[in-house]
């Protein structure tokens, strides 16, 4: 006898449906699993056979069992497989009825016992069963999860038993509603703008980098609030719209980090990875590839801490997200590709000891440390980043003052007015911020009069400009006179951004 059931395979954050076929025939008896499996898919017929015999049902020990996950040629990973092994091999014996089997996607892992547990990466399955047309059997602990998706009926089940009572239609299981995104405004943030006192300076250069969607380096000595101002940046950025969430929960669900309570992400992601963190940590991969860090911050901030302390090829994967909003995992077999668009923000000391500039404590590093400091960031890496920022200690009065500065909701109100400029300008694009215009459409929407072109002339020849810089000059005076609701670039927008690059200005 035969059967087929239907279930799905990760593959970078995307899912693939899988044709799962059953098969039982006369011979030495056998339980086999082929269709490229990985361990634990091989592990699926202790599982399944235990499950069957513990939920009331008859396993045929006396045949040869055959499982093809088809596609043959994209690797089966993880548990998703079992409770669709299992529906399978009990339909190709009759005890399932077979008529509706084909209009379902199943997923779940069961335990010996009958369970079926949550797994993960349930909302990108979720996407892909719609994207098939297809119904959802998956386990209950993952309803949550998949009551964001719109047009997918799911139907969530506690054991073998209750599905297999589903599908014979002996019982009936209502789907998992459909739930609204909450608004932005009901998402909360537990720190704010207002808490930094003075660094009116940094602050303007955040506000800038989150209307525009620019790179940020933040440049001073210990406690002068990098830190402080790079976790609050994503209070000003608009607040995720669906298909952003959604896009932000398929990578964490496929990384097993989402819990219970937070069955979607509603909040812009903010990851602070140590310096110590390997290759595989910051951009993915391992034996079983997952997302790393600059994966779990796609539509958020990558908040980098002692920049320089970075492995050195650990910053340098960094330059294909910034450039392409993707990092490439490649294996023998495979190239995966995780999506990677984040607003990135660096800090760091301006020498190895941290007081160089500082007013109230004498540096002591020679020039050649400094430089020596300066250059384990890469030429190429350090231009990718549009805003460089120094960031000095405040004197004690500031610290001591009582007046409160500018909250995070008034300035993520400018912030949203740019980027609705920036919307219209791009409609009909694959962009969406300043910071991703390519030269064609620098020419295209930046045009410069003759007396901005002049004062940029001049800005490159005393600071030895690269071509690269000079773009994101450009462009990040065109997100300053964004925020002004100006059309064109005037003098003081290209003033204000050419001062937004310390590091060429300072140190170089």
């Amino acid at each position: 006898m035969f059967a087929r059931t239907y279930s799905g395979v990760i593959v970078g954050v995307d899912a693939h449906l899988v044709e799962v076929e059953a098969d039982t025939s006369l011979g030495l008896p056998h339980f086999n699993v082929v269709g490229l499996p990985d361990a634990s898919v091989q592990e699926a017929r202790e599982r399944v056979r235990s499950a069957i015999k513990n939920s009331g049902f008859d396993f045929p020990y006396n045949k040869r069992l055959t499982v093809n996950l088809a596609p043959a040629d994209i690797r089966k990973e993880g548990s998703f497989f079992d409770l669709s092994i299992a529906v399978g091999l009990l339909a190709a014996t009759d005890q399932i009825n077979t008529k509706n089997l084909g209009d379902f996607v199943i997923v779940g892992e069961l335990a010996l016992e009958g369970t079926v547990r949550e797994v993960s990466g349930i909302l990108p399955i979720a996407l892909m069963a719609r994207r098939e047309g297809k119904k959802l059997i998956i386990p209950k602990q993952n309803a949550e999860e998949v009551s964001f998706v719109d047009g997918v009926l799911a139907y969530p089940v506690s054991n073998l038993a209750e599905a297999v009572a589903f599908l014979n239609g002996d019982t009936d299981i209502p789907p998992v509603l459909f739930r609204e995104m909450p608004k932005g405004d009901e998402v909360s943030y537990e720190v704010d703008f207002s808490d930094v006192k003075g660094q009116e300076h940094a602050k303007r250069a955040l506000e800038v980098a989150a209307a525009g969607g620019h790179n940020v380096i933040l440049i001073g000595p210990p406690g002068s609030g990098k830190t402080m101002l790079a976790k609050r940046l994503p209070t000003i950025l608009p607040p995720l719209d669906l298909e952003e969430a959604l896009e932000t929960t398929k990578v964490y669900s496929v990384a097993g980090m989402l819990s219970h309570n937070t069955p979607i992400i509603l909040q812009r992601p903010f990851r602070s990875p140590h310096h110590t963190i390997s290759t595989a940590g910051l951009a993915g991969g391992g034996t079983v590839p997952r997302p790393g860090e600059i994966s779990l911050a796609h539509n958020g901030v990558l908040f980098l801490d002692e920049f320089p302390e970075f492995r050195r090829d650990s910053l340098e994967v960094l330059r294909q997200p910034l450039e392409e909003g993707y990092v490439s995992i490649s294996r023998a077999k495979l190239t995966i590709s995780y999506p990677a668009r984040f607003t990135l923000v660096a800090a760091m000391n301006p020498c190895p000891c941290g007081y160089f500039g500082d007013a109230t404590k004498a540096c002591t590093c020679t020039p050649a440390q400094i430089q020596k400091y300066l250059a384990k960031i890469s030429g190429p890496l350090l231009d990718r980043i549009d805003i460089h920022i120094e960031v000095p200690r405040l004197p004690q009065e500031k610290l001591l003052q009582e007046v409160q500065g500018e909250s995070s909701e008034k300035i993520r109100e400018r912030v949203m007015r740019a980027r609705e400029i920036q919307g219209r300008r791009f409609k009909g694009t694959n962009i969406f911020f300043n910071a991703h215009m390519n030269s064609r459409q620098i020419r295209e929407f930046c045009p410069l009069s003759a007396e901005v072109k002049d004062i940029l002339r001049s800005a490159i020849s005393k600071l030895d400009l690269s071509a690269r810089a000079y773009d994101r000059i450009i462009k990040v005076a065109r997100t300053i006179a964004d925020l002004e609701g100006s059309e064109n670039i005037e003098v003081h927008h290209i003033a204000e951004a050419i001062q937004y690059r310390a590091l060429d200005r300072k140190f170089w």
